[in-house]
């Protein structure tokens, strides 16, 4: 560490002492092999999905670590298929920092074993570090950008330990509130919160219905994904230590003082049938502008 980076350190250390939660989520530095290693979009999007094949990326399941012979994620006439039997994630060879990402997914008919009945799930998780399966020998350790109905766009942390097995740090701040059932709910008029480890809380969309049902087709009063077997969009900016998501167009969650800051990134199988069209990543400032996704 140079003596400026000490230096800087140091002076953090000094602002924080008051507050010792906060304190505890100061690390030298990122993950090992994130940020320094990490891709921004610079010159054009980066196109992780073509339609023909899963590109520059791996899989890992629960059941069978980094083979697939089930053919969980496959292309489909065009389409990224993810057929859902099991869990786990296609995770991006490479770490990416700095972007705007566009995602368009929609739902299929099936779901599989335990969640048969129970709401369609996935999930994108990015600013991944650590061991493949270093949460319950299931996903990379990140943040999670929830996919579930009724839930799309929550906030999840996943936590996990690195290849040495040591807990990799994860932390994010932001505006909440509390709703019916005392569950944390973004607003941007919220109180400031830093959330981490031990045992985060899910940061809830502004309008997840507080009667959300873990059944099959589950729909709220104010879902701003598209219902049934249409086609949703996703724009997630990760913007320095922020992240700002959208829901077909609409501003749902934010948080700030994220930690890390890059990453691999998943998309997860949790039991449920779905398609992804659209897996971009864009220089910030000049992706489309969020917008809902086209049905045709």
């Amino acid at each position: 560490m140079s003596q400026l980076s000490k230096r800087i350190l140091f002076f953090l250390l000094i602002a924080t002492s008051a507050n010792p939660f906060n304190a505890c989520f100061l690390h030298a530095a990122e993950p090992k092999n994130a940020n320094d290693q990490a891709i921004a979009p610079t010159d054009g999007p980066i196109v992780l999905f073509d339609g023909k094949s899963l590109g520059d990326c791996y899989t890992w399941l629960k059941a069978t670590k980094r083979e697939d012979p089930n053919k969980v994620f496959r292309v489909t006439d065009g389409l990224l298929h993810v057929t859902g039997d099991g869990y786990g994630s296609l995770i991006t060879n490479k770490s990416y920092r700095d972007y705007h990402l566009v995602l368009e997914f929609r739902w299929g008919e099936k779901t599989w074993h335990e969640r048969e009945n129970a709401a369609r799930d996935s999930g994108l998780l990015i600013h991944s570090n650590g061991a493949d399966g270093g949460y319950s020998g299931t996903w990379k350790p990140s943040i999670e950008v929830q996919i579930i109905e009724g839930g799309v766009g929550d906030f999840i942390l996943v936590s996990g330990n690195d290849d040495a097995g040591k807990p990799i740090p994860l932390s994010l701040t932001a505006h909440v509130t509390h709703d019916r059932d005392d569950e944390v709910v973004w607003s941007e008029s919220g109180t400031k919160t830093t959330f981490g480890d031990p045992d985060p809380p899910r940061i809830n969309w502004y309008g997840r219905d507080p009667d959300w049902a873990d059944v099959k087709g589950f729909r709220g009063t104010k879902d701003v994904e598209s219902p049934g077997q249409e086609w949703t969009r996703l724009d997630v900016f990760a913007d320095g230590d922020r992240i700002t998501t959208f829901v077909n167009g609409v501003k749902v969650n934010e948080a700030t003082d994220v930690f890390p800051t890059s990453g691999q990134i998943q998309l997860q199988t949790e039991l449920a049938e779905l398609f992804f069209r659209r897996w971009e990543l864009y220089p910030l400032g000049s992706g489309p502008i969020p917008g809902p996704a086209d049905q045709e």
